[in-house]
């Protein structure tokens, strides 16, 4: 699951992490800068993904109301 871009710039800054859960990362050859972008870069993609369904959340819940009553479009081609 890579995230970032082969040339993606990057920048040092300062992070507030658990004592016993850095030790231990250390420990294991965790690369803690990576784990962190990793686990930055999925909750950027959770927040998009929630601020979308948000967002959309009006003609997504129409659409669904008109499937209910009429069907599904072009339901009898289905070939399951």
């Amino acid at each position: 699951m890579r995230h970032e871009k082969p040339s993606a710039a990057r920048k040092a800054t300062n992070l507030t992490i658990d004592v016993d859960l850095l030790s231990e990362a250390k420990a294991l050859s965790v690369n803690v800068s990576r784990a962190a972008e990793t686990g930055i870069a999925e909750a950027v993609r959770a927040e998009k993904k929630r601020r979308w369904v948000e967002e959309n959340r009006e003609a997504l819940e129409g659409w669904n109301a008109w499937v209910n009553e009429h069907g599904l479009p072009l339901a009898r081609y289905r070939m399951f």
